[in-house]
């Protein structure tokens, strides 16, 4: 899933290469992937970029100032641009493609892979209409540590569901909660709220340290390199099986709902390694 630095990485590739032009087009080939009714897409045809911003993981097309094309791209949807897209009409309900944006003789697709679809665009007047981005909690590179310690303060949640919330704090997913709390050295099921000061500390570095890197690392790449990008800069997240590169244990892996994460044990929980509740209840 595409995270805080990829999806500001796509706001910034936005800004130089689609603010000035104008929206030709909106070509719809997925109704369901339109979450809302009016304004109508046809609104924003003839009408100038203005802008582009990032929300959270939400990405906002700004067009005419006050009208948004708000995406979220969920799980496994995706942001192809292209400096001659084609003209022709995609058909409804073939293949990946759910909506493409026309902007002269150039444009972006947005695309979603597999069946299990959540790739969501919103057209408004204020980011604000969209539920997800009302609900969202302040942005995680907005956040220092005296911020860090207010938010956390009662929280009995463990450290791994918080950083993913994005009600508590917006922009962090599975992957980079796993690198933060990996360079932060902390246990995934430590308790928010009970962190001393010294591992806040640890985590507020850890926190504007990976995402900082990541941004730097992803803005002004293409948008079909990012995904490439985000891989290569990963420690921990998706290595499982892998040793840890900082001290060579072999990095584990926690399973849940459809989803897991990747942790070091000698890095992160003085060397005993977690237990996977899902596997403990599938022995039972």
């Amino acid at each position: 899933m595409p995270e805080l630095p990829e999806v500001e990485a796509l706001a910034h590739h936005l800004r130089e290469h689609a603010v000035g032009r104008t929206v030709t087009r909106i070509d719809i080939a997925s109704l369901a992937v339109l979450k809302t009714v009016t304004p109508q897409w046809t609104e924003l045809h003839g009408k100038p970029v203005t802008g582009a911003a990032r929300h959270g993981k939400h990405l906002d097309l700004v067009v005419d100032d006050d009208l948004h094309l708000i995406v979220h791209l969920a799980r496994a949807g995706w942001l192809r641009w292209s400096d001659a897209l084609s003209p022709v009409p995609p058909k409804p309900g073939r293949g990946p493609l759910a909506l493409r944006v026309h902007l002269g003789g150039a444009g972006f697709d947005l695309t979603e892979a597999g069946t299990k679809k959540g790739l969501a665009v919103w057209i408004v007047r204020d980011p604000a209409e969209v539920p997800s981005i009302a609900r969202l909690g302040p942005d995680a590179l907005s956040l220092d540590r005296t911020g860090l310690e207010q938010l956390f303060a009662g929280r009995t949640s463990r450290l791994k569901t918080v950083l993913t919330d994005q009600s508590a704090l917006a922009g962090i997913g599975n992957a980079y909660s796993d690198e933060i709390m990996h360079t932060a050295k902390l246990s995934p099921y430590a308790t928010a709220g009970k962190l001393p000061a010294e591992a806040l500390d640890r985590l507020a570095e850890a926190m504007e340290s990976v995402l900082t890197s990541a941004v730097e690392r992803s803005v002004g790449q293409d948008a079909a390199r990012l995904k490439g990008e985000k891989r290569s800069g990963l420690r921990v997240h998706g290595r499982a099986g892998l040793p840890c590169p900082v001290c060579g244990d072999t990095v584990r892996e926690i399973s849940f709902a459809d989803k897991a994460f990747q942790y070091c044990a000698t890095c992160q929980t003085g060397g005993k390694p977690l237990a996977d509740r899902r596997l403990s209840r599938l022995l039972k």
